[in-house]
């Protein structure tokens, strides 16, 4: 028989439950603010149900009816300098965090109207979720993305656990900062059990981050039962893996969620670490809107009486009414002044129209907002000094390719503490896989972090940390293939938050990633990213081809307030060009292509690794080619204006890449050539690309599936053939 040996978890898992003893310990002073901010929030929810009954409302109105004892306990133990972000279903979490961030209390709610400053915050929350100008977000997040960073509610979230990587984000600038503030993220039963919430769990734990995983489990998805997401129920159950504690609580008992919060902000501010506070909760209403769930048939009218008989906002004022903390009078009293407070808000955005309110024309956002802010205006790189290889005053020296890259890392880390990097094995390897890294490690031991293969998780960490605003980040992912791992924290959260959120949340954020097309690595190592991410909108994309460049748009991109990729290429990195010697303090512009071998028979549209190969091969057959590095690839960075002075003198364009003919560069790029200077060309723009499928390991067929100087030399030939030019060799 083997021996059994029952493990005990490395941290605790409880459960909370008050007493008799806790509401009277706890008061009227902690218990008052609570009440009010419940009733505020109740009112809030009931006149956005009100609102999108009457269909003023366009898209879900997620109610957080039932659910705000969760919100309101765990929030009043927060401070100014403490943070929250949230789910779809958020309202409530934005509302407890801005109150408790903008209201002092020093007037009687039972008495007084709600003060001007508080009701202006309400109608343009309100306001907000109507799509309107006035919004904290200008109207473009609606129900969903409700964020007001001087308040510490960094954004409420669409994607079910997408937020949650971002939180750890600020927890991680705010562990480092060393002032004691914490992190609260809020998502549902659902999100426990999507990928990003893991990781992030992990990451937490091995970081000791100063972050609360927040679980409002209220038993449903939309209309599925927790019992068929999951064989454990008990979503606490999460932290014994991860060594964080945990608590289970009521949540329809904010007293209960308070206590649980004190508990939890006493671990992360004592630099213990994360915790885990898992909330009972019930959503009053179906997943969007206000009609009940039993009218779907996934729940009874039964089941739903016997949660709204817990209601935790009557529960509060239950308790401290039984104490004579307060009257019923000044409980009904406090519950007027809120539903009045949003009339009023309400008032202010509608206007009636016969029977019927209707919104006010002049409150919707102007049409000629609809792009701006997605991305920055590059005010930052007012006054640097640009240099290009042929006016640089500077000594230089033939550099290897990869050398450049660690070098300037080097340079920028010793001037600037605010940059780190995260990716794995970066710290080990003498640089990483590639040598990217070498040295750093030794040098910024603390700034230099290696990661577990947790992709969504410490790429959307360093999402949120470029959100917060403190520190700059470098991510590097080992292969471009792992940014469709990564996929939803680049490109639905750190891409779209600038514009999602207003349009003036800064991004400030590098993504550095190779092509590795010809390695031998097959068809989930060997992506050209350029295609994927440039058809995203909130991207900057370089693509160096010489040491020199890459200097100088490393540079720009570690300046830049926007989220930069930074794509390098395996044939490069051991190559021999110019580089500085000593001076790594240079900018090139972004949106700034070069002309790197003049001509005039023709236009060569490039990039990378293409860029030499597509030189060498036009020497070699001696065609009158002029080839433009595009180096920006993304379309505010294309430059139109070098392209165009060179169109209009050759007439003729081909576009060149060395990836497949799928999630193609070259299809974008050659679609706008072609409207933007149709009356300028003699034929249709040619195209040099791959084959259809991705590379494979084998080396015969990965060799047939991308491009090199065979497929240039044929595709060079073809076009002067199409000219009725001859080749000088002919």
């Amino acid at each position: 028989m083997p021996k059994i040996v029952n493990l005990k978890p490395s941290a605790p898992w409880q459960e909370i439950q008050t007493t008799e003893k806790d509401w009277d310990k706890a008061g009227k002073k902690t218990l008052f603010p609570m009440l009010h901010h419940l009733h505020l929030i109740r009112a809030f929810e009931e006149q956005v149900l009100e609102l999108e009954g009457e269909g003023l409302i366009h898209g879900p109105a997620h109610s957080s009816i039932g659910q705000e004892g969760g919100a309101v306990g765990s929030i009043a133990v927060l401070g100014d300098d403490d943070a929250v972000n949230g789910s779809h279903r958020g309202h409530h979490q934005f509302l407890a965090k801005v109150l408790r961030y903008m209201d002092p209390l020093d007037y009687d709610p039972a008495k007084t109207r709600v003060p001007e400053h508080l009701q202006e915050m309400l109608q343009k929350s309100l306001a907000e979720i109507m799509g309107l100008a006035q919004g904290y977000c200008q109207g473009r997040g609606g129900s969903m993305h409700l964020r007001l960073a001087e308040a510490g509610a960094l954004g409420t979230n669409a994607i079910v656990g997408g937020g949650v990587p971002l939180a750890n984000g600020v927890a991680w600038a705010k562990k480092r900062r060393g002032q004691g503030a914490v992190m609260f993220t809020y998502f549902g039963d659902g999100g426990v059990n999507i990928g990003s919430v893991p990781e992030s769990m992990n990451l937490a734990a091995l970081y000791d981050l100063p972050i609360c995983f927040f679980i409002e489990n209220n038993g449903y998805a939309v209309s599925t039962t927790i019992e068929e997401e999951t064989r454990e129920t008990r979503m606490s159950s999460r932290g014994i893996a991860y060594g964080i504690p945990a608590f289970r609580v009521d949540g329809m008992d904010p007293l209960a969620v308070r206590i649980a919060a004190e508990k939890a902000t006493k671990i992360m501010r004592a630099g213990e670490g994360p915790a885990i506070i898992e909330a009972m909760v019930y959503r009053y209403r179906h997943h969007g809107g206000g009609i009940p769930g039993s009218a779907f048939g996934y729940r009874s009218k039964e089941e739903e009486a016997k949660w709204q008989a817990r209601d935790p906002l009557a529960r509060m004022a239950k308790e401290m009414i039984a104490r004579k903390f307060i009257s019923k009078g000044e409980n009904d009293g406090m519950r007027a002044n809120a539903q009045a407070a949003m009339a009023d808000a309400a008032a202010q955005l509608t206007e009636s129209d016969g029977n019927k309110r209707t919104i006010i024309q002049s409150l919707w956002p102007d049409t000629a907002f609809r792009d701006f802010g997605l991305r920055g205006d590059l005010a930052e790189f007012d006054g640097v000094r640009f240099e290009e290889l042929e006016t640089f005053s500077g000594a230089t020296t033939g550099t290897k390719f990869i050398t450049a890259v660690s070098t300037v890392m080097d340079r920028r880390m010793a001037e600037d503490e605010r940059i780190f990097s995260m990716g794995e094995d970066i710290h080990q390897l003498k640089g990483g896989t590639n040598g990217a890294t070498k040295g750093l490690a030794e040098k910024y031991p603390d700034r230099i972090i290696p990661t577990p293969i947790a992709e969504q998780g410490f790429t959307g960490l360093c999402g949120g940390v470029a959100m917060e605003g403190t520190y700059r980040p470098v991510v590097e992912l080992m292969y471009s293939d792992f940014s469709l791992v990564a996929a939803d924290q680049l490109f639905n959260q750190i891409a779209k938050a600038r514009h999602m959120y207003g349009g003036d949340t800064d991004m400030p954020i590098v993504i550095r990633t190779k092509c590795a097309i010809g390695s031998g690595y097959g068809s989930q190592h060997s992506m050209d990213p350029a295609g994927l991410y440039s058809n995203w909108p909130g991207f900057r994309i370089v693509a160096p081809s010489t040491p020199f460049d890459y200097v100088g748009l490393l540079n720009s991109a570690l300046l830049a307030k926007d989220p930069v990729l930074v794509i390098e290429h395996v044939d490069l990195y051991e190559t021999m060009g110019p580089g500085p010697a000593d001076d790594f303090d240079y900018y090139i512009p972004l949106g700034k292509a070069k002309i790197v071998r003049p001509g005039s028979a023709f236009t060569v549209l490039t990039y990378l690794s293409m860029t030499p190969l597509a030189i060498q091969v036009a020497n070699e057959m001696g065609v009158d080619a002029e080839i433009i590095d595009l180096r920006s690839l993304d379309r505010a960075g294309i430059d139109w204006q070098t392209i165009g002075a060179s169109i209009a003198k050759t007439n003729n364009v081909v576009v060149l890449e060395q990836g497949p003919l799928t999630a193609s560069y070259g299809a974008m790029l050659t679609d706008e050539v072609q409207n933007r200077y149709f009356d300028h060309l003699d034929q249709p723009v040619k195209r040099i690309h791959g084959g259809e499928s991705s590379p494979s390991v084998s080396k015969i067929l990965e060799r047939a599936a991308f491009v090199g100087a065979e497929e240039i030399r044929d595709g060079f030939a073809g076009m002067m053939a199409d000219m009725g030019l001859a080749l000088a060799a002919e």
